[in-house]
């Protein structure tokens, strides 16, 4: 009833975790039953180990969060060494969110998690700064976006996703220009940029300034954006962006996209996942419907 698919990866469900709010996975084994998850993305890999951002790189707003974290990981030899020993016989697609700050980059993490065996697809972050074109991220021009994916999708073979930036003027046209460069899939969205200011202080609150906005309140903007993502292209949308309940995922799903990602509610309630696998089957029963795909891209 609850199967779905992305390229070629086959979901038990459409319910992931989005990167970066599920650590490894390992860190919820005593909350969910990860055997339940259509998916769980861990959290981002650089090919060399990035110490992140400064503290404090994380503050409350309302209905959401900034962070500024930074991409903080031991790096992808690490990964492969250290963490994926340990993550492969989790019972559920265990896909790699690849970042980086060149091309080059992108193409060599990309190709060394190609080699692991057990896993099966790579989320690609875009919106990194782009160190070598004056630090203007991948993901905010056409040109930008298919260029990594273009590079990556030559020397990976397996399902590639896509993680589309928000912070353009088009969406539909960067999405657009990935899937003609051979992505799989288009995941989105990631975060809006924010800032949070301490008024008694007059101070930034944030190390940087500025954060990635994350939560309920940028729901209505995700929605819009996936479902004109949806109408653009003829490849499977993946959405995201303050899911926290079943009724948000199915609204996502009926916007178009095939499987949904869980970030920010993980924090809040680190069952939520779990909750809206229950949520979107019994949705299912009560309307009548025998399969997912009878509701996905059916908004009126």
């Amino acid at each position: 009833m609850l199967n779905t698919k992305i390229g070629a990866l086959e979901l038990r469900n459409p319910v992931m975790t989005a990167s970066g709010t599920f650590g490894y996975g390992l860190e919820f084994e005593d909350f969910v039953d990860l055997s339940r998850l259509g998916g769980i993305i861990v959290k981002g890999t650089t090919l060399h180990p990035r110490e992140g951002n400064p503290y404090p790189r994380m503050a409350e707003t309302s209905g959401g969060m900034l962070n500024c974290v930074g991409l903080q990981n031991k790096g992808v030899d690490y990964f492969c060494e250290n963490i994926y020993p340990r993550i492969r016989d989790i019972d559920t697609n265990v896909i790699v969110n690849v970042s980086g700050s060149s091309i080059d980059d992108y193409v060599e993490c990309a190709r060394r998690i190609g080699e692991l065996e057990r896993i099966p697809a790579i989320e690609l972050n875009i919106s990194c700064p782009n160190v070598r074109q004056g630090g203007m991220a991948f993901g905010v021009t056409c040109e930008g976006a298919a260029a990594v994916t273009k590079a990556v999708r030559q020397a990976y073979p397996k399902t590639l996703i896509v993680k589309l930036s928000p912070n353009v003027t088009d969406i539909a046209e960067i999405a657009r220009a990935v899937e003609a460069e051979g992505a799989d899939s288009v995941s989105l969205i990631n975060t809006l940029m924010g800032m949070a200011i301490d008024a008694e202080r007059r101070k930034k609150i944030l190390s940087i300034g500025t954060g990635g906005l994350s939560g309920p309140a940028v729901k209505p903007v995700a929605l819009r954006m996936v479902y004109q993502v949806a109408q653009a292209v003829k490849i499977p949308v993946v959405g995201l962006g303050g899911i926290t309940t079943a009724t948000d995922a199915i609204e996502f799903l009926l916007a178009g996209a095939s499987a949904v990602e869980i970030g920010t509610a993980n924090f809040l309630d680190p069952a939520v996942t779990v909750k809206v696998v229950e949520g979107i089957e019994a949705y299912l029963q009560r309307h009548g419907f025998h399969s997912v795909q009878e509701i996905i891209g059916t908004l009126e």
